[in-house]
């Protein structure tokens, strides 16, 4: 009986979780897998498509090439694109005597215009690291260690449960003694099902990552109008007129009113602007689906730490409505799950439970550690009435 006893205590060693102390915060995700991505594309893609804009200006030289006239020597043809790449406006004859012109500024300040998205896209991110950031970490660390703790908690519970067992010589005792804590609910801890009950009545969280993902759907729609608006207006137009008889030039008889130019860097304004569309039409379904997790509960992690004492928030119905800052912890405790040393120790105690051939009552760790070091959940059916084994 004492090797039994024995191996049921090296058992509840081994299954005791090591004492993590030191700094945490590095190894928590404070992004949410499916935000980092869109975070790399909505910041990187415009990036990118940035240094290829200035790669071609800078490898091509002049983004535009001039049809001047035959007598013009090499200098004053240079002058002639420095200066229609300049005023970039095209002149066309709207009538006898009427000059229509029409600006293709969009052009000049695609590099530009580039760098300014990329720097919109990040502001929702600036604003999640600021506002949602510090109180997330420090909420993921408590409940992190308290789910941990919580689980070292019920195992040593199971270690004490059955040293009392051995030092007890009248097993009716014990037994009187173990389902009166039961009634009085000694084996539970409740802090910490109280805080996420008090994280479902708060909402800074879940204003903030509304905010976030309603702030990128805004940018990324002002990109579709100003792609509209502007790009589409020049962008099946290859060449301009340019006029260059302007100040000392205004009066010169042998300087042509008009001079054809043509943009040689409309095939990247058009592998830009393409792929500008492209790329944030992909990202909208995306942030929209971030949007509707928060209209459903994850109860996977849920699920499985019911097997803690007083951790029972799905079955006795204490979840209501999820856009609050539960759901949002929820959501990053399952991206940090890799910290939550306790979740692989339960799971696979949660497919022993289901799996058992046994009619236990097993609800929670502490029955189920307590089974396992030979020890019945409840109380054996035949010290149930003692009295009727005396006068059958």
């Amino acid at each position: 009986m004492s090797l039994a006893h024995t191996a049921a205590e090296y058992m509840l060693s081994d299954a005791l979780l090591p004492d993590r102390r030191g700094p945490r915060l590095k190894g928590l995700r404070l992004e949410l897998p499916l935000d980092r991505i869109v975070k790399f594309v909505a910041v990187g893609s415009p990036l990118l498509l940035m240094s290829l804009a200035f790669a071609q200006e800078f490898s091509s030289g002049s983004p535009i090439s001039c049809f001047s006239p035959s007598n013009f020597s090499i200098r004053q043809a240079a002058y002639v694109d420095s200066s229609c790449w300049d005023s970039l406006v095209h002149h066309e004859q709207d009538g006898p005597g009427q000059d229509k012109m029409k600006s293709l500024w969009p052009h000049k300040a695609l590099p530009y215009s580039l760098l300014a998205l990329a720097l919109l896209m990040y502001l929702p991110v600036l604003l999640w690291q600021y506002a949602a950031v510090p109180a997330l970490s420090s909420d993921l660390l408590f409940i992190i260690s308290e789910l941990d703790k919580s689980y070292n908690r019920s195992i040593r519970l199971v270690q004490h449960m059955l040293k009392i067992r051995q030092k007890s010589s009248d097993p009716y005792v014990f037994w009187d003694e173990l389902e009166k804590a039961r009634k009085e609910r000694y084996f539970e801890f409740p802090l910490l099902e109280r805080y996420l009950a008090c994280k479902q009545r708060s909402h800074s969280l879940v204003a903030t990552y509304l905010l976030r993902n309603s702030l990128l759907l805004l940018f990324t729609s002002a990109t579709y109008l100003y792609l509209g608006h502007f790009h589409l207006d020049v962008f099946f137009q290859e060449e301009f007129s340019c006029s260059i008889k302007a100040g000392l030039l205004s009066d010169e008889t042998h300087v042509p009113s008009l001079i054809t130019c043509r943009l040689t860097s409309l095939s990247i304004f058009r592998i830009v602007s393409l792929s500008s569309v492209a790329i944030y039409t992909i990202l909208v379904p995306v942030i929209i689906y971030n949007l509707t997790r928060l209209c459903r509960w994850d109860k996977r992690l849920l699920s499985v730490y019911e097997m803690l004492p007083a951790f029972d928030l799905l079955s006795r119905k204490m979840l209501g409505c999820p856009i609050n800052d539960l759901n949002v912890i929820l959501l990053f405790l399952r991206a940090n799950v890799s910290e939550l040393i306790s979740f692989s120790w339960l799971s696979v105690l949660c497919v022993l439970k289901d799996t058992t051939t046994q009619k236990h009552n097993i609800d929670t760790v502490v029955d189920f550690m307590t089974l396992l070091a030979g020890l019945e959940p409840s109380k054996p059916k035949h010290l149930t009435n003692p009295a009727c084994d005396e006068h059958p």
